[in-house]
């Protein structure tokens, strides 16, 4: 059985980069004195015993400093969740005999947070990933096929986008991670994959030409002019859905296109 991670006498345990701390149960001056520090503070939620120490091992060194609060039930999991507020959470889908515990949390997240989720579990990639994107989980990463690096550049590049998305919205966001659609003006945009990497290119070159050649490699089939015009038709069609005067893409004759930051 894992350990417990609430105690009596009004204590919890945390995981720092030093270790094991007892740390007296917060109250209202405690959560105001962490959220004066900008204490991060991150959820682990597996059920199985080495591999969630192993995930928050990683996690502590690699954030010194950081709270690691460590779940291995879904009823566990989702009171931590009604109760803190986290900066990132770390979800297996399967917990204990439910196969799919994991998907209930991170609608349990969504509803009240919307805190990024990482998803690390053994269920292949290949069927999960887009069933996770589309429950907004913001990467997925199956167990044996990536190593500590692997593990720890994906969580803290999460947390830099995390943090960046709480900045004032420019009229349009992206995730470069691109695990979550782009947004315009806060509303959201739907586009295929391919769509989403040639918006990706002209905002990224906003201002300059992005020739076609430049833009034949970010699209995987279809390299010629024609699907480029047809894929930037998309675009502009899946904007003017929601903001009929959307007019940053032009096209540049014989050369390719421009995206220009709305006046």
């Amino acid at each position: 059985m894992p350990p417990p991670r609430r105690f009596a006498h009004g204590c919890e345990e945390t995981l720092t980069a030093a270790g094991m701390t007892f740390q007296p149960k917060r109250g209202i001056l405690s959560a105001m004195i962490q959220r004066e520090m900008q204490v991060l503070r991150v959820a682990v939620i597996e059920d199985d015993v080495p591999t969630s120490r192993q995930l928050a091992g990683w996690i502590a060194a690699a954030k010194p400093g950081i709270a690691i609060d460590q779940w291995y039930s879904r009823d566990e999991a989702e009171a931590a969740i009604a109760s803190e507020k986290y900066d990132l959470v770390v979800l297996d889908i399967e917990l204990g005999r439910e196969r799919h515990a994991g998907v209930a949390i991170i609608n349990a997240i969504n509803k009240r947070h919307g805190t990024p989720v990482l998803v690390v579990s053994a269920m292949p990639a290949t069927i999960y990933r887009s069933i996770m994107k589309a429950l907004d989980a913001w990467d997925y990463l199956q167990k044996s096929t990536f190593e500590e690096a692997d593990f720890v550049d994906t969580f803290l590049e999460i947390l830099r986008s995390a943090r960046e998305s709480k900045q004032p919205p420019a009229d349009l966001a992206m995730d470069p991670l691109r695990q979550r659609s782009p947004t315009w003006r806060g509303q959201r945009i739907n586009l295929p994959l391919t769509a989403q990497r040639i918006l990706a290119a002209l905002f990224a070159r906003r201002g300059q030409v992005v020739s076609y050649d430049e833009l034949f490699d970010v699209v995987k089939s279809g390299r010629n002019r024609d699907n480029i015009r047809k894929h930037v038709s998309t675009i502009r069609d899946a904007f003017r859905e929601i903001d009929p005067a959307f007019a940053c893409i032009e096209s540049v004759p014989m050369r390719g296109f421009r995206w220009t930051d709305p006046a």
